[in-house]
Protein backbone atom coordinates (compact mmCIF):
# COMPACT_ATOMS: atom_id res chain seq x y z
CA UNK A 1 0.00 0.00 0.00
CA UNK A 2 1.17 3.49 -0.75
CA UNK A 3 1.10 5.28 2.59
CA UNK A 4 2.08 8.56 0.97
CA UNK A 5 -0.95 8.78 -1.31
CA UNK A 6 -2.35 12.25 -1.85
CA UNK A 7 -5.18 13.68 -3.89
CA UNK A 8 -2.49 15.15 -6.18
CA UNK A 9 -2.37 11.79 -7.99
CA UNK A 10 -5.73 12.50 -9.63
CA UNK A 11 -7.14 15.83 -10.66
CA UNK A 12 -9.36 17.07 -7.85
CA UNK A 13 -10.70 20.33 -6.58
CA UNK A 14 -11.45 21.17 -3.00
CA UNK A 15 -15.10 21.67 -2.14
CA UNK A 16 -17.11 23.60 0.42
CA UNK A 17 -20.86 24.10 0.56
CA UNK A 18 -22.75 27.08 1.91
CA UNK A 19 -26.48 27.28 1.46
CA UNK A 20 -27.74 30.75 0.67
CA UNK A 21 -29.87 32.59 3.20
CA UNK A 22 -32.49 32.88 0.47
CA UNK A 23 -32.66 29.11 -0.01
CA UNK A 24 -33.03 28.53 3.73
CA UNK A 25 -35.74 31.18 3.95
CA UNK A 26 -37.53 29.58 0.99
CA UNK A 27 -37.35 26.20 2.72
CA UNK A 28 -39.00 27.59 5.85
CA UNK A 29 -41.64 29.35 3.76
CA UNK A 30 -42.53 26.15 1.93
CA UNK A 31 -42.75 24.20 5.20
CA UNK A 32 -45.09 26.82 6.66
CA UNK A 33 -47.27 26.71 3.53
CA UNK A 34 -47.80 22.94 3.65
CA UNK A 35 -51.35 21.81 2.94
CA UNK A 36 -51.93 18.88 5.25
CA UNK A 37 -54.14 15.83 4.68
CA UNK A 38 -56.42 14.47 7.36
CA UNK A 39 -55.14 12.16 10.09
CA UNK A 40 -54.70 8.48 9.29
CA UNK A 41 -57.66 6.28 10.20
CA UNK A 42 -55.68 3.71 12.19
CA UNK A 43 -53.25 4.23 15.05
CA UNK A 44 -49.60 3.98 14.14
CA UNK A 45 -48.38 0.71 15.70
CA UNK A 46 -45.61 0.59 18.27
CA UNK A 47 -44.48 -2.62 16.57
CA UNK A 48 -45.43 -3.08 12.94
CA UNK A 49 -46.08 -6.67 11.89
CA UNK A 50 -47.75 -8.44 9.00
CA UNK A 51 -51.04 -8.59 10.90
CA UNK A 52 -51.05 -5.00 12.23
CA UNK A 53 -52.64 -2.33 10.01
CA UNK A 54 -50.58 0.77 9.26
CA UNK A 55 -51.00 3.60 6.77
CA UNK A 56 -47.49 5.02 6.77
CA UNK A 57 -45.84 8.03 8.39
CA UNK A 58 -48.33 9.41 10.95
CA UNK A 59 -49.63 12.96 10.66
CA UNK A 60 -48.49 13.83 14.20
CA UNK A 61 -44.90 12.89 13.35
CA UNK A 62 -44.88 14.98 10.18
CA UNK A 63 -46.45 18.00 11.85
CA UNK A 64 -43.93 17.89 14.70
CA UNK A 65 -41.12 17.45 12.17
CA UNK A 66 -42.43 20.47 10.25
CA UNK A 67 -42.69 22.60 13.39
CA UNK A 68 -39.15 21.76 14.45
CA UNK A 69 -37.75 22.10 10.93
CA UNK A 70 -39.29 25.55 10.42
CA UNK A 71 -38.75 27.01 13.89
CA UNK A 72 -35.80 25.34 15.64
CA UNK A 73 -33.60 23.35 13.27
CA UNK A 74 -30.24 24.95 12.40
CA UNK A 75 -28.73 23.77 9.11
CA UNK A 76 -25.62 25.87 9.69
CA UNK A 77 -24.47 23.51 12.48
CA UNK A 78 -24.33 20.55 10.13
CA UNK A 79 -22.89 22.67 7.34
CA UNK A 80 -20.00 23.73 9.61
CA UNK A 81 -19.37 20.13 10.62
CA UNK A 82 -19.29 19.07 6.98
CA UNK A 83 -17.04 21.92 5.87
CA UNK A 84 -14.57 21.14 8.65
CA UNK A 85 -13.80 17.89 6.81
CA UNK A 86 -11.61 17.62 3.69
CA UNK A 87 -14.12 17.55 0.82
CA UNK A 88 -13.16 17.12 -2.82
CA UNK A 89 -14.70 16.71 -6.27
CA UNK A 90 -13.14 14.79 -9.14
CA UNK A 91 -14.43 13.70 -12.52
CA UNK A 92 -14.83 9.97 -13.14
CA UNK A 93 -16.33 8.54 -16.32
CA UNK A 94 -17.61 11.97 -17.32
CA UNK A 95 -19.38 12.72 -14.02
CA UNK A 96 -18.38 14.88 -11.05
CA UNK A 97 -18.00 12.73 -7.95
CA UNK A 98 -17.91 14.35 -4.52
CA UNK A 99 -16.02 12.61 -1.73
CA UNK A 100 -14.67 13.16 1.76
CA UNK A 101 -11.07 11.97 2.15
CA UNK A 102 -9.68 11.75 5.68
CA UNK A 103 -6.22 10.25 6.10
CA UNK A 104 -5.18 8.87 9.47
CA UNK A 105 -2.01 10.10 11.16
CA UNK A 106 -1.09 6.44 11.78
CA UNK A 107 1.39 5.11 9.28
CA UNK A 108 -0.08 1.68 8.58
CA UNK A 109 -3.74 2.69 8.38
CA UNK A 110 -5.90 0.59 6.05
CA UNK A 111 -7.57 2.53 3.20
CA UNK A 112 -11.34 2.00 3.25
CA UNK A 113 -14.04 3.35 0.93
CA UNK A 114 -17.41 3.61 2.70
CA UNK A 115 -20.61 4.04 0.68
CA UNK A 116 -23.99 5.29 1.85
CA UNK A 117 -27.40 4.28 0.50
CA UNK A 118 -30.95 5.60 0.02
CA UNK A 119 -32.57 7.55 1.58
CA UNK A 120 -29.22 8.37 3.09
CA UNK A 121 -26.24 10.47 2.12
CA UNK A 122 -22.79 11.21 3.46
CA UNK A 123 -24.67 12.60 6.49
CA UNK A 124 -25.22 9.06 7.76
CA UNK A 125 -21.48 8.32 7.83
CA UNK A 126 -19.93 11.33 9.58
CA UNK A 127 -20.08 9.83 13.10
CA UNK A 128 -17.64 7.03 12.25
CA UNK A 129 -14.94 9.21 10.68
CA UNK A 130 -12.92 10.26 13.72
CA UNK A 131 -13.14 6.91 15.57
CA UNK A 132 -11.86 5.08 12.48
CA UNK A 133 -9.15 7.54 11.45
CA UNK A 134 -8.10 8.53 14.98
CA UNK A 135 -8.64 5.31 16.96
CA UNK A 136 -6.29 6.16 19.85
CA UNK A 137 -8.69 8.95 20.83
CA UNK A 138 -11.62 6.53 20.84
CA UNK A 139 -10.51 3.49 22.83
CA UNK A 140 -8.55 1.82 20.02
CA UNK A 141 -4.94 1.41 19.06
CA UNK A 142 -2.87 2.64 16.12
CA UNK A 143 -3.30 -0.83 14.61
CA UNK A 144 -7.04 -0.09 14.23
CA UNK A 145 -6.58 2.97 12.01
CA UNK A 146 -8.18 3.53 8.61
CA UNK A 147 -7.77 6.09 5.86
CA UNK A 148 -11.35 6.91 4.84
CA UNK A 149 -12.85 7.81 1.47
CA UNK A 150 -16.59 8.57 1.64
CA UNK A 151 -18.13 9.41 -1.76
CA UNK A 152 -21.58 10.74 -2.57
CA UNK A 153 -23.39 8.42 -4.96
CA UNK A 154 -24.10 9.77 -8.45
CA UNK A 155 -27.29 11.84 -8.26
CA UNK A 156 -26.98 12.22 -4.48
CA UNK A 157 -25.80 15.18 -2.44
CA UNK A 158 -22.90 17.04 -4.01
CA UNK A 159 -22.05 14.54 -6.76
CA UNK A 160 -23.14 15.23 -10.31
CA UNK A 161 -26.55 14.18 -11.59
CA UNK A 162 -26.28 11.77 -14.52
CA UNK A 163 -27.89 13.16 -17.66
CA UNK A 164 -27.94 9.80 -19.45
CA UNK A 165 -28.91 6.32 -18.29
CA UNK A 166 -26.38 3.74 -17.23
CA UNK A 167 -25.14 4.72 -13.79
CA UNK A 168 -26.07 1.43 -12.14
CA UNK A 169 -24.35 -0.26 -9.16
CA UNK A 170 -21.91 -2.12 -11.40
CA UNK A 171 -20.75 1.12 -13.02
CA UNK A 172 -20.54 2.90 -9.68
CA UNK A 173 -18.44 0.03 -8.31
CA UNK A 174 -15.99 0.45 -11.18
CA UNK A 175 -15.88 4.21 -10.57
CA UNK A 176 -15.08 3.61 -6.89
CA UNK A 177 -12.15 1.37 -7.81
CA UNK A 178 -10.91 4.07 -10.17
CA UNK A 179 -11.27 6.65 -7.41
CA UNK A 180 -9.28 4.63 -4.88
CA UNK A 181 -6.55 3.81 -7.38
CA UNK A 182 -6.46 7.44 -8.47
CA UNK A 183 -5.87 8.45 -4.87
CA UNK A 184 -2.76 6.26 -4.92
CA UNK A 185 -4.00 3.33 -2.85
CA UNK A 186 -2.38 0.08 -3.92
CA UNK A 187 -4.64 -1.96 -1.64
CA UNK A 188 -7.90 -1.06 0.00
CA UNK A 189 -11.15 -2.43 1.43
CA UNK A 190 -14.79 -1.42 0.91
CA UNK A 191 -17.75 -1.11 3.25
CA UNK A 192 -21.41 -0.21 2.94
CA UNK A 193 -25.04 -0.63 3.87
CA UNK A 194 -28.13 -0.38 1.65
CA UNK A 195 -26.91 0.63 -1.86
CA UNK A 196 -23.47 0.88 -0.33
CA UNK A 197 -23.61 -2.83 0.50
CA UNK A 198 -24.69 -3.74 -3.03
CA UNK A 199 -22.02 -1.53 -4.59
CA UNK A 200 -19.36 -3.02 -2.28
CA UNK A 201 -20.50 -6.49 -3.35
CA UNK A 202 -20.23 -5.51 -7.01
CA UNK A 203 -16.71 -4.30 -6.33
CA UNK A 204 -16.02 -7.71 -4.80
CA UNK A 205 -17.51 -9.54 -7.79
CA UNK A 206 -15.32 -7.47 -10.10
CA UNK A 207 -12.43 -8.41 -7.77
CA UNK A 208 -9.79 -5.86 -8.80
CA UNK A 209 -6.41 -6.94 -7.38
CA UNK A 210 -6.26 -3.86 -5.15
CA UNK A 211 -9.46 -4.80 -3.28
CA UNK A 212 -8.51 -7.04 -0.35
CA UNK A 213 -12.00 -7.52 1.13
CA UNK A 214 -15.34 -5.97 1.97
CA UNK A 215 -17.54 -5.47 5.01
CA UNK A 216 -21.31 -5.32 4.75
CA UNK A 217 -24.02 -4.46 7.26
CA UNK A 218 -26.73 -5.49 4.78
CA UNK A 219 -25.56 -8.88 3.61
CA UNK A 220 -26.72 -10.29 0.27
CA UNK A 221 -27.12 -13.95 1.16
CA UNK A 222 -30.39 -15.17 -0.34
CA UNK A 223 -30.07 -18.38 -2.33
CA UNK A 224 -32.45 -19.21 -5.22
CA UNK A 225 -34.29 -21.58 -2.86
CA UNK A 226 -35.00 -18.85 -0.30
CA UNK A 227 -35.98 -16.37 -2.99
CA UNK A 228 -38.45 -18.91 -4.36
CA UNK A 229 -39.88 -19.52 -0.90
CA UNK A 230 -40.47 -15.79 -0.44
CA UNK A 231 -42.58 -15.51 -3.57
CA UNK A 232 -46.23 -14.51 -2.91
CA UNK A 233 -48.29 -17.54 -1.96
CA UNK A 234 -45.30 -19.86 -1.61
CA UNK A 235 -45.20 -22.16 1.43
CA UNK A 236 -42.58 -21.41 4.08
CA UNK A 237 -39.38 -23.40 3.58
CA UNK A 238 -39.02 -26.37 5.94
CA UNK A 239 -36.16 -27.26 8.26
CA UNK A 240 -35.18 -23.72 9.15
CA UNK A 241 -33.23 -22.81 12.26
CA UNK A 242 -34.56 -20.14 14.62
CA UNK A 243 -32.23 -17.55 13.02
CA UNK A 244 -33.35 -18.53 9.53
CA UNK A 245 -37.04 -18.48 10.46
CA UNK A 246 -36.72 -14.98 11.90
CA UNK A 247 -34.93 -13.80 8.75
CA UNK A 248 -37.73 -15.19 6.58
CA UNK A 249 -40.31 -13.39 8.74
CA UNK A 250 -38.39 -10.12 8.44
CA UNK A 251 -38.12 -10.47 4.67
CA UNK A 252 -41.84 -11.23 4.39
CA UNK A 253 -42.61 -8.04 6.35
CA UNK A 254 -40.36 -5.97 4.08
CA UNK A 255 -41.88 -7.48 0.94
CA UNK A 256 -45.40 -6.81 2.22
CA UNK A 257 -44.96 -3.35 3.74
CA UNK A 258 -41.57 -1.94 2.84
CA UNK A 259 -41.33 -1.90 -0.94
CA UNK A 260 -43.80 0.82 -1.95
CA UNK A 261 -41.12 3.46 -2.40
CA UNK A 262 -38.96 1.00 -4.33
CA UNK A 263 -41.74 0.09 -6.77
CA UNK A 264 -42.40 3.72 -7.65
CA UNK A 265 -38.74 4.69 -8.03
CA UNK A 266 -37.99 1.53 -10.01
CA UNK A 267 -40.84 2.13 -12.43
CA UNK A 268 -41.44 5.91 -12.59
CA UNK A 269 -38.88 8.02 -10.70
CA UNK A 270 -39.52 11.07 -12.87
CA UNK A 271 -43.12 11.15 -11.66
CA UNK A 272 -41.99 12.17 -8.15
CA UNK A 273 -42.08 15.92 -8.81
CA UNK A 274 -43.35 16.53 -5.30
CA UNK A 275 -39.91 15.63 -3.95
CA UNK A 276 -38.47 18.69 -5.72
CA UNK A 277 -41.36 21.02 -4.89
CA UNK A 278 -42.41 20.22 -1.32
CA UNK A 279 -40.01 19.70 1.59
CA UNK A 280 -42.71 17.87 3.54
CA UNK A 281 -43.37 15.50 0.64
CA UNK A 282 -39.62 14.84 0.46
CA UNK A 283 -39.35 14.27 4.21
CA UNK A 284 -42.28 11.85 4.38
CA UNK A 285 -40.95 9.91 1.36
CA UNK A 286 -37.50 9.61 2.95
CA UNK A 287 -38.83 8.58 6.37
CA UNK A 288 -40.90 5.64 5.11
CA UNK A 289 -38.07 3.26 4.17
CA UNK A 290 -38.35 0.22 6.43
CA UNK A 291 -40.74 -0.34 9.31
CA UNK A 292 -38.16 -0.52 12.11
CA UNK A 293 -36.38 2.68 11.03
CA UNK A 294 -39.72 4.48 10.75
CA UNK A 295 -40.74 3.31 14.22
CA UNK A 296 -37.46 4.69 15.59
CA UNK A 297 -37.93 8.05 13.86
CA UNK A 298 -41.55 8.31 15.03
CA UNK A 299 -40.34 7.79 18.61
CA UNK A 300 -37.65 10.43 18.13
CA UNK A 301 -40.14 13.08 17.06
CA UNK A 302 -42.38 12.06 19.97
CA UNK A 303 -39.58 12.99 22.38
CA UNK A 304 -38.11 9.50 22.84
CA UNK A 305 -34.90 9.60 20.78
CA UNK A 306 -32.84 6.47 20.33
CA UNK A 307 -30.25 5.93 17.64
CA UNK A 308 -31.24 8.98 15.58
CA UNK A 309 -32.03 12.46 16.87
CA UNK A 310 -34.31 14.96 15.20
CA UNK A 311 -31.27 16.83 13.94
CA UNK A 312 -29.78 13.64 12.49
CA UNK A 313 -32.93 13.04 10.48
CA UNK A 314 -33.24 16.62 9.30
CA UNK A 315 -29.53 16.99 8.43
CA UNK A 316 -30.01 14.24 5.86
CA UNK A 317 -33.34 15.51 4.52
CA UNK A 318 -32.15 19.12 4.33
CA UNK A 319 -29.03 18.09 2.43
CA UNK A 320 -31.25 16.33 -0.09
CA UNK A 321 -33.58 19.33 -0.31
CA UNK A 322 -30.84 21.93 -0.78
CA UNK A 323 -29.16 19.89 -3.53
CA UNK A 324 -32.54 19.07 -5.16
CA UNK A 325 -31.58 15.40 -5.40
CA UNK A 326 -34.88 13.78 -4.44
CA UNK A 327 -35.62 12.67 -8.01
CA UNK A 328 -32.03 12.21 -9.22
CA UNK A 329 -31.29 9.88 -6.29
CA UNK A 330 -34.47 7.91 -7.02
CA UNK A 331 -33.19 7.01 -10.49
CA UNK A 332 -30.70 4.53 -9.01
CA UNK A 333 -33.71 2.25 -8.40
CA UNK A 334 -34.73 2.60 -12.05
CA UNK A 335 -31.19 1.62 -13.03
CA UNK A 336 -31.51 -1.47 -10.82
CA UNK A 337 -34.56 -2.53 -12.87
CA UNK A 338 -36.27 -4.47 -10.10
CA UNK A 339 -33.50 -6.98 -9.44
CA UNK A 340 -33.59 -8.64 -6.00
CA UNK A 341 -31.86 -6.63 -3.28
CA UNK A 342 -30.49 -9.44 -1.15
CA UNK A 343 -29.60 -12.33 -3.42
CA UNK A 344 -26.09 -13.79 -3.39
CA UNK A 345 -23.84 -12.43 -6.15
CA UNK A 346 -21.09 -15.05 -5.97
CA UNK A 347 -18.43 -13.06 -4.12
CA UNK A 348 -15.15 -14.96 -3.89
CA UNK A 349 -12.90 -12.50 -2.02
CA UNK A 350 -12.87 -12.09 1.81
CA UNK A 351 -16.12 -10.77 3.28
CA UNK A 352 -17.05 -9.60 6.78
CA UNK A 353 -20.69 -9.43 7.90
CA UNK A 354 -22.31 -7.52 10.73
CA UNK A 355 -25.94 -8.59 11.07
CA UNK A 356 -27.80 -5.96 13.09
CA UNK A 357 -31.07 -7.13 14.68
CA UNK A 358 -33.36 -4.44 13.23
CA UNK A 359 -31.91 -4.54 9.71
CA UNK A 360 -34.42 -5.31 6.96
CA UNK A 361 -33.38 -8.89 7.64
CA UNK A 362 -30.74 -10.17 10.04
CA UNK A 363 -28.70 -12.46 7.81
CA UNK A 364 -28.16 -15.85 9.51
CA UNK A 365 -24.62 -17.14 9.80
CA UNK A 366 -25.60 -20.26 7.87
CA UNK A 367 -26.68 -18.16 4.88
CA UNK A 368 -23.59 -15.95 5.11
CA UNK A 369 -21.30 -18.98 5.08
CA UNK A 370 -22.93 -20.25 1.88
CA UNK A 371 -22.95 -16.84 0.17
CA UNK A 372 -19.38 -15.93 1.11
CA UNK A 373 -16.93 -18.83 0.89
CA UNK A 374 -14.22 -16.57 2.34
CA UNK A 375 -16.22 -15.29 5.31
CA UNK A 376 -13.65 -13.76 7.67
CA UNK A 377 -15.97 -12.22 10.26
CA UNK A 378 -19.60 -12.67 11.29
CA UNK A 379 -21.29 -11.05 14.27
CA UNK A 380 -24.79 -10.17 15.45
CA UNK A 381 -24.61 -6.91 17.45
CA UNK A 382 -27.11 -6.47 20.26
CA UNK A 383 -28.85 -3.43 18.79
CA UNK A 384 -29.06 -1.35 15.65
CA UNK A 385 -30.87 -1.35 12.36
CA UNK A 386 -30.62 -0.34 8.73
CA UNK A 387 -28.53 2.82 9.19
CA UNK A 388 -25.85 1.23 11.34
CA UNK A 389 -23.16 3.93 11.00
CA UNK A 390 -25.74 6.59 11.81
CA UNK A 391 -27.70 4.82 14.55
CA UNK A 392 -24.97 2.85 16.33
CA UNK A 393 -21.60 4.31 15.26
CA UNK A 394 -19.69 2.89 18.23
CA UNK A 395 -20.90 -0.63 17.49
CA UNK A 396 -20.12 -0.35 13.78
CA UNK A 397 -16.64 1.02 14.50
CA UNK A 398 -16.01 -1.96 16.78
CA UNK A 399 -17.24 -4.28 14.04
CA UNK A 400 -14.98 -2.72 11.40
CA UNK A 401 -11.92 -2.92 13.63
CA UNK A 402 -12.54 -6.62 14.20
CA UNK A 403 -13.61 -7.34 10.62
CA UNK A 404 -10.43 -6.26 8.93
CA UNK A 405 -7.80 -7.33 11.48
CA UNK A 406 -6.85 -10.41 9.51
CA UNK A 407 -6.43 -8.45 6.27
CA UNK A 408 -4.02 -5.78 7.48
Amino acid sequence: MSNNATTEEIEVRTFQFKASDADLADLRRRIAATRWPEKETVKFPEKDTLSVPSQGVPLATMQELARYWEKDYDWRKFEAKLNALPNFITEIDGLDIHFIHVRSKHENALPLIVTHGWPGSIAELLKIIDPLTNPTAHGGSAADAFHLVIPSLPGYGFSGKPTTAGWNPDRIARAWVELMKGLGYEKFAAQGGDWGAIISEFMAVQAPPELIGIHTNMACTLTPEVLKALAPGAPAPSGLSAEESRAVEQLALFNAKGLGYSFEMTLRPQTLYGLADSPIALAAWMLDHDVRSLEMIVRSFAGKPEGLTRDDVLDNITLTWLTNTGVSSARLYWEWKGAPFFNSWGVKIPVAVSAFPDEIYQAPRSWAEKAYPKLIHYNRPDKGGHFAAWEQPELLVKELRSAFKSLR
